[in-house]
């Protein structure tokens, strides 16, 4: 098609499009975008004409895209983040600054990062809102992918085998934007207890405590590089069972420094610091030109400044 030849198709199209993607019925989808449900069918009715293929058909009581409606559902998400890109810019440049931004990060982010994140932006920028969903990686990822999150903040660790900005955020930008030390958690009379820095392979006779299934994987990883697979007495997410746990001499644990940070440290726990390479890097997901937004410029710039002085102390 010659460049300067318009698409038999448009915005509003796409739209259309990316609603019945999403939630499967013509009904469902014009709910979504508030038209009524013969309005999105005489849409899709003269989409067909113009472009010579369906994009819909039936399946069941349901619809379906067609290989054609895949191809434009597609590009309809990079199309709407493109939209309200300019939307927003002709907004700021108008000086209406209310905006939204739908933010989703892992668990220990919820009482470390992100209220000292609402409030640097309360104070900032007040007409910025934020929601705030917790998800670990491979759920945050998906949300910016669906459209579901414009800002997800995620983690991986070194060697991470179930990396989750591999395969599954091809497609989205994806930017390092700090790192959190890794630290083992040890009973206060532990002989490892004072020291400035601890080695894995020094812990191998220890019994284990493992945390979620990600954080399991990475100890299995973190162990098998120092030369010995963990016994792994006890699992939990809960940091607060875990400190609990080393505490009573049930076993020794890793957890993230945002992690021991999201509560107070329990009596006969002690925390000592593994090398700054087992640290896992934290990372901010988007969609491709999202950063083009406003407020999103704004909450991933916020981000980054609330990082940095963490990111400072680690390089001393």
């Amino acid at each position: 098609m010659p460049s300067d030849t318009a698409p038999p198709f448009d915005a509003s199209d796409l739209r259309v499009i990316k609603a019945i993607a999403d939630t499967g019925s013509i009904t469902s989808a014009a709910a979504r975008l508030g038209f009524s449900q013969p309005a999105v069918s005489q849409q899709l009715r003269r989409l067909e004409t113009r472009i010579g293929v369906a994009v819909v058909e039936r399946a069941g009581r349901t619809v379906r895209l067609t290989e054609a409606g895949r191809v434009l559902a597609r590009h309809a998400s990079a199309v709407a983040t493109a939209l309200d890109a300019a939307a927003a810019e002709l907004a700021e440049l108008s000086g209406l600054h209310a905006a939204r931004v739908r933010l989703v990060a892992f668990p220990s982010a919820s009482p470390t990062l992100v209220p000292r994140l609402l409030a640097d932006l309360a104070h900032r920028h007040p007409g910025i809102s934020v929601t705030y969903v917790e998800a670990e990686p491979p759920e945050a990822v998906e949300a910016v992918r669906e459209d579901r999150a414009d800002i997800a903040l995620t983690f991986s660790y070194p060697g991470d085998r179930d990396d989750p900005h591999g395969l599954s955020a091809r497609g989205l930008d994806v930017s390092t934007v700090g790192s959190d030390d890794l630290l083992v958690v040890l009973p206060v009379d532990h002989h490892a207890a004072d020291a400035a820095e601890v080695s894995v392979a020094g812990l191998a006779d220890e019994e284990w405590i493992a945390g979620c299934p990600r954080c399991r994987g990475h100890l299995l990883e973190l162990c098998g590089r120092a030369g010995f697979s963990p016994r792994i007495a006890f699992e939990t997410d809960n940091v607060v069972a875990v400190e609990s746990l080393v505490a009573q001499g049930i076993g020794v644990a890793t957890l993230p420094r945002m992690a021991a940070e999201s509560f107070p440290t329990l009596p006969g726990v002690a925390f000592a610091p593994l090398p700054r390479s087992d640290a896992r890097t934290l990372h901010s997901v988007t969609a491709r030109g999202a950063d083009r937004v406003p407020a999103v410029r704004v909450t991933l710039g916020a981000i980054a400044r609330l990082l940095a002085p963490v990111a400072e102390v680690a390089r001393n």
